[in-house]
Formats: structure tokens, C-alpha cells, sequence
């Protein structure tokens, strides 16, 4: 009855726990109740989807290497096995290493624009200060193209957010799929000179994944995420324009 632990490392969760469409099969995302059966003696097998006659999730028997390249593809099978059928609760570490990382990079773009080199303790502190305060406008940038994101969606979908599980469920998709955000730093540290080309394709690379993962969470075509993606962007853009009349570095 107890759980085993796959070549994934993330381990799946005991076959007794599962409720019905407790997991999803990555290929029509189809509800399932159980990932694998167990025959004792090391013999396990695949669960057949009822809808689709595919393997529930094919990726319980790959290399966690593996998975994550077919994520970075952006494949909706290796999003759907990421989302639904492993227990992963990096979300909120996540999105504030992503957040250290702009805010970072935000930090050394202010730097590099300033003359001053002046040792003085009052301007290390002013230095540190300014690191603070793009950690804080990253974080609610980030939080205002979510905004963006969950108020479209709900307007035109829905049926599709009723619970709050619903929410939660969404919201770590999102935060997930901010991975990309992490190759900002070597960005800079590899290609000082090309950095703006760079940031931009890390953005919309970050913008892809959002995508995807709004369309396997909520089981949607590829437009509409798309559609709530470019409102976020407004909302996001409108806060960075209220910073820049405030007269703030962005």
C-alpha cells in the first residue's frame, strides 16, 4: 500500500491516497486514479488512461534530466506530469530567488549608470537601499501582471475558476513557469555586451512558459492564455509607468 520512489527522485504518492482524478494523464488530461500498479516483487506497471489508451505518465520512469529539458521545451506532457502527478512545494522559494535575480540585475543596471564612486559609508548605504527597493518594484511588477492574468481569466472563464483550489493550483503554475527568469544572471556575467538582446529573450521565454502552463493548468486552447498574458503585460506596464512618474528608477 505505501508509495515507492521513482527514478525521478520526487517519489509518487501512495496508490492508497489517491483519490479519483487524484492525478492526469499527460497525454489528454484525462483524470486517473493511480499513476502505476504495483505486482510486489519490483514489478510495477504503467497505468493505461480509460480515455486515450496512452501511458497516465510516462515520465515516472525518466531521468529527472530528461524531464526538466522537455519542460524547457515547453512540452505540455512534461508540464501536466510537473503539475499534476509529482509533489513539489518549491513555489514561493522559487519566485523569490527569481525576484533576487531582476532585482539584481536591475541593481547592477543602476549601478553601471551612475558615476558616483565615492566610498563613503552614506553612499554604500544608498547602494544597498537601491537593491532593496528594485527587489521591491520586481515583486510588484511580478504581482500586477498575476493580477492581470487571474481577473481575465475569471472574466472569461469562469466555470474554470470556481474554487480556490482552483486559484492555488493556477497561481503555482505561474510560479513554476517563472523559472526561466534564473538565466539572468549568467546572462549578464556571459554576455555583458549583448545584455539587452538577452533580457528580452529571456522574457519572452518566461512568457512562453507562462503560456503553457495556463494552458495545461486550465485545459485551454493556445489562444486565451495568450490573451490574459497581454493584459498582465498592461497591468504590469501601467505600474511601471506610475513608478516612472514618481520619478523612480525602473
Amino acid at each position: 500500500g505505501g508509495g515507492v520512489e521513482t527514478p525521478t527522485g520526487l517519489g509518487v504518492l501512495p496508490r492508497a491516497m489517491a483519490a479519483v482524478g487524484a492525478y492526469r494523464c499527460i497525454e489528454c488530461n484525462g483524470e486517473a486514479t493511480e499513476l502505476y500498479r504495483d505486482y510486489q516483487r519490483g514489478v510495477l506497471r504503467i497505468s493505461i488512461c480509460k480515455s486515450c489508451q496512452k501511458p497516465v505518465d510516462k515520465y515516472i520512469e525518466y531521468d529527472p534530466v530528461i524531464i526538466l529539458i522537455n519542460a524547457v521545451l515547453c512540452k505540455a506532457q512534461a508540464y501536466r506530469h510537473i503539475l499534476f502527478n509529482t509533489k513539489i512545494n518549491i513555489h514561493g522559494k522559487l519566485c523569490v530567488f527569481c525576484l533576487l535575480c531582476e532585482a539584481y540585475i536591475r541593481w547592477l543596471q543602476l549601478q553601471d549608470s551612475s558615476q558616483n564612486t565615492d566610498p563613503d559609508d552614506l553612499i554604500r548605504y544608498a547602494k544597498e537601499w537601491d537593491f532593496y527597493r528594485m527587489f521591491g518594484i520586481a515583486s510588484l511588477e511580478q504581482t500586477s501582471f498575476f493580477i492581470g492574468i487571474f481577473i481575465t481569466l475569471w472574466w472569461m472563464t469562469p466555470e474554470m475558476l470556481k474554487r480556490r483550489s482552483d486559484f492555488i493550483l493556477l497561481l503555482k503554475a505561474l510560479l513554476l513557469s517563472t523559472y526561466g527568469k534564473l538565466l539572468l544572471i549568467p546572462a549578464v556575467i556571459w554576455e555583458h555586451d549583448y545584455t539587452p538582446l538577452c533580457l528580452a529573450f529571456i522574457k519572452v521565454f518566461v512568457l512562453i512558459s507562462n503560456s503553457q502552463a495556463i494552458r495545461v493548468t486550465l485545459n485551454l486552447n493556445r489562444i486565451l492564455p495568450w490573451f490574459a498574458i497581454f493584459f498582465g503585460l498592461v497591468l504590469e506596464n501601467g505600474v511601471v509607468c506610475l513608478f516612472q512618474k514618481m520619478g523612480w528608477d525602473v
